[in-house]
């Protein structure tokens, strides 16, 4: 899941984040250029259109698969992208290219209408880690940010998994301490977890 930055292209498989294309279209609809503004409401009225018809998918399957219930307007809207991708107006012409680039990434959403619309989640996840960078002004050295950016892997992936990531990165200090292996990232239950760092634990006090 990602926003524009065309570096993200190099990935066969992602996801484009839609906040973003509903925010840039929002803003052409306000334009005062009429072409911008016409092109900013057809891109919020499909957008629109296939944010309903998705959720509906995820509730209940559809009778027809969403690329064909929106085939023909997809056309229309492909069409029209290349259409304002020359426009003079530079905002609208971005979108244009942007949606046109980007085509596979925004509308795979429609094969598979389980997956997320927005990466609105991992930028939660990340929030507290950029307030932390501003307050610290950063590691300084390119060794710490690999750190630091291993160790933020680390804690975010322990807590989607509702383990703890303490009690992970202790053990890993121990184990590490004692000659042993690192244990792999927890990916069981709980109170199964916890019982396998417990006996990795007392092997390393022995």
């Amino acid at each position: 899941m990602s926003d524009g930055y065309c570096v993200y292209r190099r990935y066969s498989k992602r996801l484009r984040c839609w906040a973003h294309l509903l925010r840039k279209a929002e803003g052409l609809q306000q334009s005062m250029n009429k072409d911008a503004q016409l092109f900013g409401e057809q891109t919020l009225d499909l957008l629109t259109a296939l944010i309903k018809a998705i959720r509906l998918a995820r509730d209940k399957p559809p009778d027809k698969p969403l690329p064909e219930q929106f085939y023909d307007r997809l056309q229309l809207y492909q069409a029209l992208c290349k259409q304002m991708k020359s426009c003079d107006h530079k905002k609208a012409s971005v979108l244009a290219k942007e949606m046109l680039n980007d085509w596979q990434a925004i509308f795979q959403i429609l094969d598979q209408p389980d997956h997320p619309l927005t990466n609105n989640e991992a930028e939660r996840a990340l929030r507290h880690w950029v307030i932390l960078r501003g307050i610290c002004y950063g590691t300084r050295t390119e060794e710490g940010s690999r750190v630091f950016a291993m160790l933020i892997s680390v804690i975010e992936t322990c807590r989607k998994r509702n383990q703890s990531p303490w009690l992970y990165l202790a053990t890993v200090i121990i184990n590490q301490r004692s000659g042993l292996a690192v244990p792999l990232l927890p990916n069981v239950k709980g109170s199964e977890y916890l019982h396998s760092i417990g006996l990795a634990n007392n092997k390393a006090r022995k």
